[in-house]
């Protein structure tokens, strides 16, 4: 079971990498205001046909593929039924050959809303996954007091001005760097 709002992002940007995503964006939209946040994880991957999107909400579906001892597939109803006990929702596009797109949102001030989590921390897990091709995180935050900010990262920009993102000496930088944005977006 997910703990945090960002287990259900990783979970979901992983299934994109590993379906073959050449591109995958993440983006974490938050209004501090409205007390309320939406995620969106979209990919050029190899996409669904309309039955297999249709069976995604089935706790009791997998394509056997990725896991091939599993019997259930807990991601997305996991998500699905966290988003909506906390006053949120959820939508899922995807063509077969064209990608796929998961939306889902919660409410903030539902208590049944689970805690956001280490944001830092999976854009690092995400841009270090030893998959991934190119990968874009965005995160946008919207203050009280109608403030707005937020920050863009590529997997290629750091991996040109780092080199191999899986060695010690840049998932330190990253972890920094990603931390120091992620910092900015609270100050003030």
């Amino acid at each position: 079971m997910q703990a945090f709002l960002v287990d259900f992002v990783l979970d979901i940007a992983q299934n994109s990498i590993e379906a073959g995503a050449s591109e995958v964006l993440v983006s974490i939209d938050e209004s501090l205001a409205e007390g309320k946040v939406s995620f969106l994880v979209r990919d050029d991957g190899c996409g669904m046909d309309e039955e297999t999107l249709a069976r995604v909400r089935d706790p009791f579906f997998t394509n056997g593929i990725k896991h091939s001892l599993r019997k259930v597939g807990l991601g997305i109803p996991f998500v699905i039924q966290a988003a909506e006990a906390a006053g949120g929702q959820f939508g899922i596009t995807s063509r077969k050959g064209s990608g796929t797109e998961v939306r889902f949102g919660f409410d903030l001030s539902n208590i049944d809303c689970p805690p956001m989590g280490d944001v830092p921390s999976l854009a690092l897990a995400l841009m270090s996954h030893p998959d991934a091709k190119e990968l874009v995180f965005e995160r946008r935050l919207a203050a009280k007091d109608g403030r707005a900010d937020g920050y863009t990262v590529r997997r290629s920009e750091l991996e040109e001005a780092l080199g191999n993102l899986n060695s010690a000496g840049s998932l330190e930088l990253m972890r920094v760097y990603l931390r120091s944005l992620e910092d900015g977006l609270f100050e003030g």
